[in-house]
This record gives structure tokens, C-alpha cells and sequence, in this order.
């Protein structure tokens, strides 16, 4: 049986979405057979994996709330075991659809249990907010991932989102975990980047991963390809910490 997990952090700009993306390839490349979903309306995992999105037909979208079948929007991506179901800006208006529809909290979950097991690891990329789209992708989940940047400001919020979690947990998704914590834009030469890590591992005790992600131009230019960076440029050093994490999390 395939996991969810749910890449999620209210705040915007932490590297979710390049979480999202490097995490799911490096599963794939080690022979893990995966499922990316963009579920934020943004489209940046859709583009960051190769699918402009003017070219984006059936999405996440007509899944949700057009009762359209997961099988029919999956689409294979050039790495090999990886496949992704897109997102597009008219997902913008999926917050104001659902909210008129029964257990609208649900209808994700209703979706992927039908395909869930076809996959070992199904991998969520959720908007920066705490909206319906991130309730439906926590009640759909197995666990959550939350990426924290290693910079100014990096723990505040994060009560909100562990309130959050712990509410779907009570209500409506009692399997719900915290799956780890990975500390992203990483800096060693930085002592605020050390003070970031060292508080994040205070906090979340053990949940933090021992694998963090420096600060990489490769890494920030990948997306503008189309490509993971595993398949950019495999030497650098963002493809060996995504590795490294996608090894740390199959190892768990």
C-alpha cells in the first residue's frame, strides 16, 4: 500500500514546492514507483517538472470538482517511475466550489483511494496557506513534511500549522503524522542558519531529518528546464541532499 505525504508550510517561499518536486525524483530514481500531485494553484511543480502551464488540459481541478477519475489526469514525466497529476490557475476557484459540497473536507481522499495503491509513495505539493486545497490534502494524508528555511522568522507560524494538523487528526484523519522536518536553504557558513537548525531540532526533537538542503544555484535553476535536479545535473549538490533525503525517508 502506497503513502501520502503532504509537503506542507503555510509560509511561502521555505522550498516546498522544490521539496516537492527533487523528493519525488529521487524516490523514483531509486526504483520507487511515484506519484507527484500540484495541489496548489500556483502550477510551479506542474512547470518545475516539465509541463508548461498553457499545455495543462485535465488537471487536479476536474478531479476535485468535476468528479473526474485520477486515472484520466496522470501524466508520465520524463524520470523514469515518476508520474504527476498538474495543477493550473483555475484551481484558484476550488476553494469557494468546495465549500458548497458534501464532506468537502474529503473529496481528495475519496479521489486517491482508488489509486493508492498503484504507488509507494504519493507525494503532495500544498498551497502556502491553511485554506480547503491543504484541508483536503491533511484528511487525504498519511503524514505531513513540513520544509523549514533556515532564515529569519523560520519557526513563526509553524504553531498554527502543528494546530492545524492536530485538529484534522482529532476530526477528520486520525492516521495523520508528522512525518519529519527538513530544514532547506541551508548554510553552514551562516551562524543564523546553525541557530535556525539548532532551535528546529529543539522543537521537533528527532522529527527533524539529519539530511538538510544548502543553498544551491543548480538547485534554482532546475525548474526554469522543466527538470529535477537529479536529471539536471546529478553531480551537483542539491541532487546529493535530495538524495540523501529521499534515502533518510525510505530508511524510516
Amino acid at each position: 500500500m502506497g503513502e501520502i505525504i503532504a509537503i506542507t508550510n503555510q509560509k511561502g517561499g521555505v522550498g516546498k514546492t522544490t521539496t516537492a518536486i527533487n523528493l519525488s525524483a529521487c524516490l523514483a530514481v531509486a526504483e520507487k514507483k511515484t506519484l507527484l500531485i500540484d495541489i496548489d494553484p500556483q502550477a510551479n511543480t506542474t512547470s518545475g517538472v516539465g509541463f508548461p502551464r498553457e499545455d495543462i488540459d485535465y488537471c487536479i481541478y476536474e478531479c476535485l470538482i468535476d468528479g473526474v477519475g485520477t486515472d484520466e489526469v496522470i501524466k508520465p514525466t520524463s524520470t523514469p517511475n515518476l508520474s504527476l497529476i498538474p495543477s493550473h490557475i483555475k484551481l484558484v476557484g476550488a476553494e469557494i466550489e468546495l465549500v458548497n459540497m458534501p464532506s468537502r473536507e474529503k473529496v481528495l481522499h475519496s479521489r486517491l483511494s482508488e489509486i493508492k495503491d498503484d504507488y509507494d509513495y504519493i507525494i503532495i505539493d500544498c498551497p502556502p496557506s491553511l485554506g480547503l486545497l491543504t484541508l483536503n490534502t491533511l484528511t487525504a494524508a498519511d503524514s505531513a513534511l513540513i520544509p523549514i528555511q533556515c532564515e529569519y522568522y523560520a519557526l513563526e507560524g509553524l504553531g498554527q500549522l502543528i494546530n492545524t494538523i492536530n485538529l484534522v487528526k482529532k476530526n477528520l484523519n486520525p492516521k495523520l503524522k508528522i512525518k519529519g522536518v527538513v530544514l532547506t536553504m541551508y548554510d553552514s557558513r551562516l551562524r543564523l542558519a546553525k541557530q535556525v537548525a539548532e532551535e528546529a531540532r529543539e522543537f521537533f526533537g528527532n522529527k527533524v531529518y539529519d539530511s538538510v538542503i544548502n543553498r544551491n544555484v543548480r538547485l534554482s535553476e532546475a525548474p526554469s528546464y522543466g527538470q529535477p535536479i537529479i536529471m539536471y545535473d546529478i553531480l551537483s549538490t542539491g541532487a546529493e541532499n535530495y538524495s540523501r533525503l529521499a534515502k533518510e525517508i525510505m530508511e524510516r
